[in-house]
């Protein structure tokens, strides 16, 4: 089915990579079209949709990577040790590239599951069992330099006065947490809003005028779940053309907009624009085109980028993508008893290059780089937290079967990651990067 689109470039996701898709065994092919599931999907759905934090359908398999030489990206950025007041950097080098290097004297940790009391129950993998600590006891090394630890006073000084929005899925919201945990050792927030679902939230911190948020979206743009005789689907219309209006409209407030988004993009979809279907995915209807997983995550990362830039009151915002951090089900995707049991990283010579979730990396990065050009013209930034290659060697690091999994027993949670754990690098790389934009 064809179709005149602004995206101009549907055909040549057009089945793309079929054998991709009985790798990703998901709700998104399980359930869609599929009455006779209806029951089952229902009780997950309550789940899935409702909790804070829910466990991604994502089925992800094994740890894999794979580099394409052509779409390499040297995102060289300077490092200096940190102090309480934002440094000019001396030294140049890429800090997405590297590996991690075991901690001389133990744990790498900033806190402890219960120093830091606003760990969610779910990530909280100590309380819940979990016994073994090497996975603390790890730093990430770039291959030409040193990445400062982080520092909440450096922090909390270079954000004095300043709006902070973490715009994504559950996997964005565990990256607040554990940098809550973090800026906790500067200063105390006052939790000032947070709705029915606990998926909008704020936190404000007095001594700095700082205003952290959490705004949810599966997508990035607009999706709706499919209801059948009242019983939630897992299927979704997508209007790839618009924006979820839920975060854009807090962007002209914003100083920072961290963006991540991708596991949700795992369910069976129905993809709309300018009012008409245009294709789905996860489906099999007559003359209707079927694309992959990573068209519509293009298209949304395109859309809310594309928003940005014609976003004439965000001209003071800087905008940070966080590029995709994958899952690492072995033996089975989530629903089929896959696990991670690991107690330590591998090495990037140990991931096997290849995986589905590189890709999904390379689509994020390039409509990054598309961004970030139009952004020049526009008056716009863009910086990248890439910590795709980082999280590909911690299968370690997520709660697997310590996760409080009350009404789902049996399922592993390789998605989030445990608090504290190898997530807490995220903000070191985001302090970094920040540390480098002109004028913070």
């Amino acid at each position: 089915m064809k179709t005149t689109s602004s995206t101009n470039f549907q055909d040549k996701h057009h089945n793309h990579s079929s054998g991709k898709r009985e790798r990703y065994l998901t709700i998104g092919k399980g359930v869609p079209f599929v009455l006779s599931s209806l029951l089952m999907a229902s009780v997950f759905c309550l789940f899935f949709l409702y909790a804070p934090n829910p466990l991604t359908l994502s089925p992800h398999q094994g740890h894999h990577i794979f580099e394409n030489p052509s779409q390499k990206q040297e995102h060289a950025i300077t490092t200096k040790g940190s102090s309480s007041k934002p440094q000019k950097e001396q030294k140049t080098c890429d800090l997405f590239k590297g590996h991690w290097e075991p901690t001389l004297g133990g744990s790498s940790s900033y806190y402890t599951n219960s120093s830091c009391t606003t760990i969610p129950d779910s990530k909280n993998c100590f309380k819940h069992g979990r016994m073994d600590t090497d996975f603390l006891n790890w730093k990430w090394k770039p291959e030409q330099c040193e990445l400062p630890r982080f520092d909440s006073r450096t922090f909390l000084q270079m954000v004095r006065g300043k709006k902070m929005a973490f715009i994504g899925d559950s996997v964005s919201r565990n990256h607040v947490d554990s940098l809550l945990c973090l800026l906790s050792q500067g200063e105390i927030p006052k939790d000032i809003y947070k709705d029915s679902e606990d998926r909008f939230r704020k936190w404000y911190f007095p001594s700095h005028d700082f205003t952290m948020m959490m705004l949810w979206s599966r997508f990035l743009i607009e999706g709706k779940e499919i209801v059948v005789n009242g019983t939630g689907t897992s299927i979704f219309d997508m209007q790839l053309d618009k924006v979820d209006n839920d975060w854009a409209k807090e962007l002209p407030n914003l100083d920072y907009a961290i963006i991540s988004d991708g596991h949700w993009f795992f369910r069976g979809m129905h993809l709309h624009e300018g009012g008409k279907l245009v294709g789905c995915v996860y489906c099999s209807e007559a003359n209707v085109t079927s694309y992959n997983v990573d068209f519509p995550l293009r298209v949304a990362f395109r859309t809310a980028f594309r928003h940005i830039n014609n976003c004439k009151e965000c001209g003071k915002m800087v905008t940070v993508l966080r590029t995709f951090a994958p899952a690492h089900f072995e033996n089975g995707f989530w629903n089929t008893g896959g696990h991670c049991n690991r107690t330590s990283p591998v090495s990037e010579g140990g991931v096997d290059f290849g995986s589905f979730d590189w890709e999904l990396r390379n689509v994020q990065m390039e409509e990054f780089e598309r961004a970030r050009s139009e952004g020049v013209v526009k008056g716009h930034r863009f910086e990248v937290v890439d910590v795709s290659r980082a999280m590909l060697m911690r299968p370690d690091g997520h709660p697997g079967e310590h996760w409080g999994n009350k009404w789902m027993k049996g399922y592993n949670d390789c998605t989030h990651w445990c608090l504290p754990g190898p997530v807490d690098m995220w903000s070191e790389l985001l302090l970094a990067v920040l540390k480098r934009v002109p004028g913070i």
